[in-house]
C-alpha cells in the first residue's frame, strides 16, 4: 500500500480546476437558453430565405425552420395578422411575435426588449439590400413596420439606401 493516495488529499490548485470545470459546465446550457428560439415557415425552393435564416443564426438566434407550400404559408400568415399588402417570403414566430420577411436582426431584438402589445414586425416585399436580399452598399430604402394588434400599423426602424 505505499503507492496509494489517501482519498480526502485535497489541494487548492484540485478545488480550483474542479471549480472552473463546474463554472464552465453550468454557463454554456445557460447561453444556449438566452438564445431566442425563432421558429421559420418558408417555401423549401426560396434562397433569400435561407440566406435570411442563416443570417439569423450568425446572429445568435436559434432556428427551427418548416418548409411548406405557398398556400400553407399565405393562410398561416392570415391566421397570424399579417396582411396581403405586409406580406414578404417567409414568416417567423418568436417569443409570439411574428416576424415577417427579411427583418434584421437588431430590429426583432429590439422588438423583444421592448415588448410592445403588436402582432410582430414586417418588411413587406422583397427589398433589394435587406438582410438576405443582397449586399447592404447596394440597399433600397425600406421601412420595417410594427404589426398592431388593431392591424393599424407605424415604421418601426427606417433604413436609408446604401
Amino acid at each position: 500500500m505505499e503507492n496509494s493516495v489517501p482519498i480526502n488529499n485535497f489541494t487548492r490548485r484540485s478545488v480550483f480546476k474542479g471549480a472552473v470545470a463546474l463554472f464552465c459546465s453550468s454557463a454554456l446550457p445557460a447561453k444556449a437558453q438566452d438564445a431566442p428560439q425563432l421558429h421559420v415557415l418558408k417555401d423549401p425552393s426560396c434562397g433569400c430565405c435561407g440566406s435570411w435564416i442563416k443570417i439569423m443564426q450568425s446572429e445568435g438566434f436559434d432556428l427551427s425552420v418548416q418548409n411548406t407550400s405557398n398556400e400553407a404559408l399565405f393562410q398561416y400568415k392570415l391566421r397570424n395578422g399579417v396582411s396581403e399588402d405586409l406580406a414578404s417570403c417567409h414568416t417567423g414566430l418568436v417569443d409570439g411575435y411574428v416576424i415577417e420577411g427579411h427583418v434584421p436582426p437588431a430590429d426583432v431584438r429590439r422588438l423583444l426588449a421592448e415588448r410592445p402589445d403588436a402582432v410582430g414586425l414586417s418588411v413587406p416585399g422583397m427589398v433589394v439590400g435587406s438582410p438576405g436580399m443582397g449586399p447592404e452598399s447596394e440597399r433600397d430604402a425600406y421601412d420595417v413596420i410594427l404589426i398592431r394588434k388593431d392591424g393599424s400599423t407605424e415604421v418601426f426602424s427606417r433604413y436609408e439606401e446604401g
